[in-house]
């Protein structure tokens, strides 16, 4: 009952391959498309094809496999001879781990002592849900292309750029911002994130690569669209570090509720607060004050809040025009 439309639009069901909390440590290990499938098949589907939004890459790396068996050619062979080279994409590929790219970026991510190399992954394991390098240039050469009709029918443009459910087409994120239709995406893996807009009424396009991870590149990507449209910015705040007495920060450790399903933890190391969800990198968090403190990574900030009798009772997290409130539910000393 699970249709390729389906699959396209994330509403397949399918479950993920790997339980989020486990795939990084088969990150170094090799494995062919087909072997991660299998980790599915006999796995029931999370909810009925077509009645629900969930994003899936399990989704996506089938539909690999699909275009394999259809064209009888090798994923990288079949995009190489028909993106990449009819739009003169020279500097966009499927990757590997072990070819030379020239002026290839290495990738990083923030650590616990700063930034550092991204961890290893086998790029069989992302496959057609993300294994793909490329510039900003060429970027830009795919959005003229698939937008100037050099890829696909009129029709089947529509239809890709047609919401289904959760204002997601094929592929696409499909909204209004300021007034403005937008057409986009963002995306991430190990070292690396990418955001690519499209505004179709003023034919702007922005596109935001980052080898850093963090979660500032769709925010950039919507400010540039904002200054490339005439609109004013505000830019992110700038943080100023302060030292925060080891006793005050002992108050704030303990664990936080974001939302029924996910907690937040915040622990004292070394004298310095860190912040993790289950699942999720501990990230380091800075005292711009004896109450807020901020990310180095994204511009976010936490400020701990105090009930009436002065004890820590939640901490309110900000990012962006976003505001999470998350209470307190247990004390880790």
């Amino acid at each position: 009952s699970i249709t390729i439309f389906h699959i396209l639009t994330h509403t397949s069901g399918l479950p993920p391959i790997n339980d989020p909390s486990e795939a990084a440590k088969l990150h170094p290990f090799a494995v062919t498309p087909a072997q991660n499938i299998a980790k599915i098949h006999d796995k029931s589907l999370e909810f009925a094809p077509g009645s629900e939004f969930k994003y899936s890459n399990s989704g996506y790396i089938l539909l690999g496999l699909l275009i394999e068996k259809v064209s009888g050619r090798s994923y990288q062979e079949f995009i190489q001879d028909n993106i990449f080279s009819p739009l003169g994409m020279n500097d966009s590929g499927y990757d590997s781990n072990s070819d030379i790219i020239p002026r290839r970026a290495n990738g990083y991510a923030p650590g616990l002592k700063g930034v550092e190399h991204a961890p290893f992954i086998y790029m069989s394991l992302p496959f057609s849900a993300g294994a793909l390098y490329s510039t900003t240039e060429d970027l830009l050469r795919w959005e003229l292309g698939l937008f100037g009709g050099k890829l696909l029918s009129a029709e089947s443009l529509n239809r890709m750029t047609t919401p289904f459910k959760e204002e997601y087409g094929f592929g696409l994120h499909l909204n209004t911002i300021q007034g403005r239709p937008r057409i986009s995406h963002g995306g991430g893996i190990e070292g690396f994130n990418a955001y690519l807009a499209y505004y179709p009424d003023s034919e702007i396009t922005v596109i935001v690569l980052a080898n850093l991870n963090g979660n500032t590149y769709q925010r950039i990507g919507d400010q540039l669209a904002a200054l490339a449209h005439g609109d004013s910015v505000t830019l992110p705040s700038v943080h100023r570090e302060i030292t925060v007495n080891p006793s005050i920060l002992m108050k704030y450790a303990g664990t936080y509720m974001l939302r029924p399903d996910m907690n937040l933890i915040v622990t004292l190391e070394n004298g310095r607060l860190y912040t993790q969800v289950k699942g999720q990198q501990k990230f380091p968090i800075y005292p711009e004050s004896e109450t807020i403190f901020f990310l180095k990574v994204a511009d976010a900030t936490y400020e701990f809040v105090k009930d009436d009798k002065g004890v820590v009772s939640g901490v309110v997290l900000r990012q962006g025009d976003r505001e999470i409130r998350a209470p307190r539910i247990s004390e880790k000393k």
